[in-house]
């Protein structure tokens, strides 16, 4: 019988009597992919969520754009008071419906930000691997839909891999990846759309300060959404 499990250690039986419980936690499409190809990036992702997290703790309506499987949404979901994840693919939307958990309950819904800003005004809104597969002629509307769905005060943080990064990619990355651009070039695009913009260098999963041209990975923190007084 399950129930009659016992580890060595009785530390560790409350382990065995969640799993009986819950069952085993699941990964989600993309990055169950990522964990059988290359188990070490996807620490890299969840240090990214890990940021958002921290920027955003405490924020009352939260909401990210283009999530994917919304694997690492969980992260972010435990220091914000709602977590409204949206994808412009139904398949990884209905896919992470159906593995929610009702612990870290988060909404999980299909929208295109390039046809429309989000119904709600957020607090915050962020956006992890999303823009460098947006055409640059598309990333205005990207942009002005993101600011469109901020109240005045928000905040948003977008998430991208740097120019410089791109001779390391694989062919399969650089295919789809469109509109990279250089730690200056974010910072200098974001202000057309933001009062204040201040940009941060990741390497592997360490975020910091440094040089940006040595940065893999730019993460942009954007703070009052202009043309909303």
């Amino acid at each position: 019988m399950k129930n009659h499990i016992r580890t060595k250690d009785p530390v560790n039986q409350s382990l065995i009597t969640l799993e009986q419980s819950i069952g085993l936690q699941t990964l989600g499409v993309m990055n169950n992919a990522v964990w059988f190809e290359d188990p070490k990036r996807l620490v890299f992702t969840l240090a990214r969520y890990k940021f958002v997290a921290k920027m955003l703790t405490g924020k009352d309506q939260v909401a990210e754009i283009g999530c994917g499987d919304g694997f690492g949404s969980r992260i972010v979901r435990q220091a914000v008071g709602n977590l409204l994840i949206t994808d412009y693919d139904s398949y990884f939307i209905e896919k992470f419906n159906e593995h929610a958990c009702e612990q870290w309950q988060t909404e999980a819904k299909t929208h295109d930000i390039l046809n429309a800003p989000l119904p709600v005004e957020m607090d915050a809104v962020y956006s992890l691997d999303v823009l460098e597969h947006i055409s640059p002629e598309l990333e205005s509307i990207f942009l002005e839909n993101i600011c469109l769905s901020l109240k005045k005060s928000g905040c948003a943080i977008i998430g991208i891999p740097s120019l410089e990064s791109q001779v390391y990619a694989s062919p399969g990355s650089r295919e789809g990846h469109v509109n990279c651009k250089t730690g200056i070039a974010l910072q200098v695009l974001l202000l057309q759309y933001f009062d204040h913009v201040f940009l941060f260098s990741m390497n592997d999963e360490v975020v910091h300060t440094g040089f940006s041209k040595m940065a893999h990975y730019l993460l942009a923190l954007c703070v009052n959404p202009k043309g909303k007084r």
